[in-house]
């Protein structure tokens, strides 16, 4: 699909892949008029799938939780953690597969352009640090939008930070042009 090209705003859903619990972040990304505002904030939120469903039942579940995303908010794009497989958990890497397999699918279902960034990216991104932990993803989320207190679960500040990497990187890219 092609880069967004926008003049006002390019609406962002950034998710953060679970098979319990799966974090999304939408988000509109102001256009080259407004430099130096920040991002509006838009929803975000988890998308609780039973634990002790079968793998193919959460799938289903997840599938038409994100229709109903797609279907409400009308993104351009969609943001989503490239998978990542440590030696030690290969299984997580697996499951989480499914997860976003399904995340893409529904995507490229609504003709969404689809952007996948590293972990130590996002964390790059919204941290200034590479190997951010957790807190510190949630830290920074909550200073971006002046929030209350850091989003929780953690899977809503990941999804945000998922977001808003994307953001920075389609200015970039749009610089470029």
């Amino acid at each position: 699909m092609a880069n967004p090209d926008y003049h006002h705003y390019v609406r962002i859903l950034g998710i953060d892949p679970g098979l319990k619990l799966t974090g999304y972040g939408v988000i509109d990304w102001l256009g080259r008029e407004h430099p130096l505002a920040p991002p509006t904030l838009i929803d975000a939120g988890v998308i609780r799938l039973d634990a002790k469903a079968t793998l193919p039942s959460r799938l289903h579940e997840l599938d038409r939780e994100l229709e109903a995303l797609f279907l409400e908010y009308k993104p351009a794009v969609c943001a989503v953690e490239q998978l990542y497989s440590h030696y030690a958990h290969p299984r997580t890497a697996i499951l989480m597969g499914h997860a976003r397999g399904v995340i893409l699918l529904v995507a490229q279902r609504h003709g969404v352009t689809i952007k996948q960034f590293a972990a130590n990216r996002i964390k790059q991104s919204v941290t200034g640090h590479g190997h951010a932990k957790k807190a510190q993803v949630q830290r920074a989320i909550q200073s971006t939008w002046n929030l209350p207190a850091p989003p929780d679960p953690p899977d809503i500040a990941d999804a945000l930070a998922i977001a808003l990497c994307c953001g920075r990187a389609i200015e970039v890219e749009n610089a470029a042009r």
